[in-house]
């Protein structure tokens, strides 16, 4: 289940109006909604990383493991490709980090950097083969050695998609009405919709230029994440 852009810009807009602080274009909405889910998701991975690390009480760790394991599955995806020749091939647009790959769903490929090949192909023990694939990144491809043919299912964790709050001008008037046809909701975990919205005016404060509305925005976000944290 998405958060409903829409229904986030008009809240966003209605604390704001309330105290005629001021008003939010969609343009400018979009850009900050977009830069607040961006940074939402990257405290998902951030924190797990964290987590993994550190020791806690089992039922505490299972918990929070298991709640950052659910909100980071909804950036998950897999991509099968068919093989034909020589790699390299190109990393999907969207890829934030990779997570496995696969050779004709038996061998997985194992990671290295460029500079690790030539020390791997000194020895026959550690020289990749078929069943014992490597790859590694180079630009916007990967290189696979020394599969040729066969399928590949890439396993990776994508970025999220920017948020738009799409709208038309209705004829003769001076007012934006939401369109849902070309908008575009948060994908980030549903859960987070407070958050979001008390960063968006954390950010609106600045744009408007009220050091009341960042005050007030800043002490609920962290309110927020300790609550969310404890």
């Amino acid at each position: 289940m998405a958060i409903n852009v829409n229904t986030v810009y008009r809240t966003v807009l209605l604390i704001l109006n309330k105290e005629q602080r001021g008003y939010l274009t969609p343009d400018e909405f979009n850009k900050i909604a977009s830069q607040v889910q961006l940074e939402i998701f990257r405290s998902y991975i951030d924190d797990y990383n964290q987590l993994s690390r550190t020791q806690q009480p089992e039922a505490t760790y299972a918990d929070r493991i298991s709640l950052l394991q659910e909100k980071i599955s909804i950036f998950e995806k897999t991509i099968t490709t068919t093989l034909s020749g020589p790699s390299p091939i190109s990393l999907p647009p969207d890829l934030y980090k990779i997570g496995s790959i696969v050779h004709n769903g038996v061998n997985e490929l194992q990671k290295i950097q460029k500079s690790e090949l030539y020390t791997l192909n000194q020895s026959p023990l550690t020289a990749p083969t078929i069943k014992y694939p490597v790859y590694y990144t180079e630009g916007n491809t990967c290189v696979f050695i020394p599969i040729t043919t066969g399928t590949l299912t890439r396993n990776y964790i994508k970025v999220p998609a920017d948020v738009v709050w799409n709208f038309t001008i209705p004829s003769g008037q001076n007012y934006y009405e939401y369109d849902p046809s070309g908008s575009i909701d948060f994908e980030i975990h549903v859960s987070e919709q407070t958050e979001v919205i008390l960063k968006i005016l954390l950010y609106a404060g600045v744009v408007i230029e009220d050091p009341s509305i960042v005050q007030a925005a800043a002490a609920q976000v962290q309110k927020q994440e300790i609550n969310q944290k404890s």
